[in-house]
């Protein structure tokens, strides 16, 4: 797939979304924040649930989590969580076991089967990947957050322009 072609369709589904730009900019950070967490298979709960919660903009959270959770950022995600995690918990999680269990999941077993993957990773592994998440996610949402207010606000003063001519 060309890269171009695919930041352009997603820059021009942002450009489309209809709503209040600080809505619309709080779903596109809880969809950052929640897309850098690795929580995989509860990314849509997630999201449904904090815009519900938060009454923000659940498509442009979607859209946000799809931007920064696909097959090309899975790695260096859980990777790096994995990192901060270990330094900032009590726990050891090695990238050896995340790397097996990875392999797995890729190879896109179901819903039932990823869950008990997940499970039979144990606890430890699930508070180190939320820990180093979280905190990995902290600047990427700020930065999506202020990114995306300021585009929202543009198209805003865009469409009352063509509007008043």
């Amino acid at each position: 797939m060309n890269p171009k072609r695919t930041a352009k369709y997603y820059y021009i589904k942002f450009t489309r979304l209809q709503g209040d730009p600080q809505s619309l900019a709080f779903g596109t950070a809880i969809g950052t924040f929640l897309g850098v967490i690795p929580i995989t298979p509860f990314h849509t709960i997630a999201v449904v649930s904090a815009t519900f919660i938060t009454r923000t903009s659940t498509i442009a959270g979607f859209l946000a989590t799809l931007i920064v959770c696909n097959p090309l950022t899975y790695i260096p995600q859980y990777y790096f969580s994995i990192l901060i995690g270990n330094i900032l918990t009590p726990y050891n999680f090695t990238w050896e076991r995340m790397k097996a269990v990875l392999n797995i999941l890729l190879a896109k077993p179901g819903f039932m089967e990823s869950m008990k993957i997940l499970g039979g990773i144990g606890y430890e592994a699930v508070i180190v990947l939320l820990v180093g998440g979280s905190v990995l996610a902290i600047p990427f949402t700020i930065a999506s957050y202020g990114l995306s207010l300021r585009l929202f606000i543009k198209i805003k003063e865009q469409r009352r322009k063509k509007h008043i001519l």
